[in-house]
């Protein structure tokens, strides 16, 4: 789309409730606030397209907090910053002061003093990652109300325990592109199925934000998993609250193959026990190592009697036409390829390997638009100043 297109359509949502506030689920934000974030994310691409600078920062830090391994949600936030025109600083807690004692609210404001935006990803352990953020936003104002920082710092959840909205976000923006508008999301059939993998413990957010976001765009979500590999229960309440307010629809069924029938979009994913979660960080919490490996033994058995839980192309072929959207988070377990068996057959994989990787292209430009509509007043001016300015984003003199 053109830039003035976006930006009009950016001018008709109310975006407001952004402004100065945190980003931690989606289903906090209002549906103009979600649409706000993919008309900004549209924009910056564009702008960066078409050779424009998208810096609104001169100077600034973006400080990045990963409890977890990341790949793609990493470079995505520094990507972002970099944009936008923050340096990148990673908090790397074995190398700070915590383990002297250094206290949560301390380490928050001594790393905010010239920091616009702080990024988390707290993923590990269910009941502390989305409360470790909502901590660390709490003691970045107290820290700005007493005068202790210029700015308040405004928070990014990249993956917590309950959501990882910057990954669904992603998903979803991919989905109006590949289906030609938002509009075209509506009736469409999204299968978000648990899938084998060879290791365990995988954080249940990106299931349960699929199922938080994508009911709201009218579509019918469809959620599979073997027995006892539950989500957390009021995620789905979500999910049904969304059925009454935007018109989509929740269907939880017991088989991956009544999840895949017919589905517009597949999202085989695996993902860790609820319960089971529950008890790791239980286990964590009081150091216990052995209690901790005997679960790991555990979960991976548990997970060995399921893998027929698996994206085949026979699996492929119960899709509408076979031709179902296959999606995924990454990195997916590839059987034949990364591991012997796993979530999906190679050659599933590879058929959609061009999408899969246009799908996580998204998530540096949601990213980037949460930012810009948590720090610009009025997004669309801003943007058509951008768009009309000289300065280019890079000079090609040869």
């Amino acid at each position: 789309m053109k830039i003035n297109e976006l930006i009009k359509q950016l001018e008709s949502y109310d975006s407001k409730g952004l402004y100065q506030d945190d980003f931690f689920l989606t289903w906090d934000k209002t549906q103009d606030e979600i649409m706000a974030v993919f008309a900004v994310a549209d924009a910056l691409r564009t702008l960066r397209e078409n050779n424009k600078t998208a810096r609104i920062f001169d100077s600034g830090l973006g400080i990045s907090l990963f409890r977890d391994n990341s790949t793609r949600t990493r470079f995505s936030f520094t990507s972002a910053c970099n944009l936008l025109g923050l340096e990148i600083q990673d908090l790397d807690e074995g190398k700070s002061q915590i383990s002297h004692g250094e206290t949560v609210k301390e380490t928050s404001n001594m790393i905010s003093f010239m920091a616009d935006v702080i990024g988390i990803r707290d993923d590990m352990y269910i009941g502390k990652g989305h409360t470790y953020m909502k901590n660390v936003a709490e003691y970045v104002e107290e820290g700005y109300k007493d005068g202790v920082l210029e700015q308040r710092p405004t928070l990014v959840n990249l993956q917590c325990d309950i959501d990882h909205p910057t990954q669904t976000m992603a998903d979803t923006l991919h989905m109006i592109h590949e289906l030609g508008g938002v509009e075209n999301l509506k009736g469409k059939k999204v299968a978000m199925t648990w899938a084998y993998s060879p290791s365990y413990g995988k954080p249940l957010s990106v299931p349960q934000g699929v199922i938080g976001l994508m009911t709201r765009f009218g579509m019918d979500v469809t959620l599979a998993h073997p027995e006892g590999y539950e989500i957390m229960d009021e995620i789905e309440d979500v999910a049904k609250h969304n059925e009454e307010m935007y018109g989509g629809k929740f269907t939880r069924v017991e088989s991956m193959a009544e999840a895949f029938k017919d589905a517009d979009i597949v999202y085989p994913k695996s993902w860790a026990p609820f319960k089971a979660m529950e008890t790791r960080t239980d286990l964590y919490a009081k150091g216990d190592q052995a209690g901790i490996d005997a679960l790991e033994q555990e979960l991976l058995i548990q997970n060995a009697l399921h893998k027929d839980w698996a994206c085949t192309e026979d699996m492929m072929k119960l899709t509408r036409d076979g031709k179902a959207l296959y999606m995924h988070c990454l990195p997916a377990d590839i059987t034949g390829l990364s591991c012997s068996e796993g979530e999906v057959d190679a050659s599933v994989f590879d058929r959609y390997r061009i999408p899969l990787y246009k799908q996580a292209s998204y998530k540096p430009y949601i990213i980037a638009a949460m930012i810009f509509l948590q720090k610009i007043a009025n997004p669309g001016a801003k943007l058509e100043e951008l768009w009309n300015g000289t300065m280019p984003r890079w000079a090609d003199n040869a």
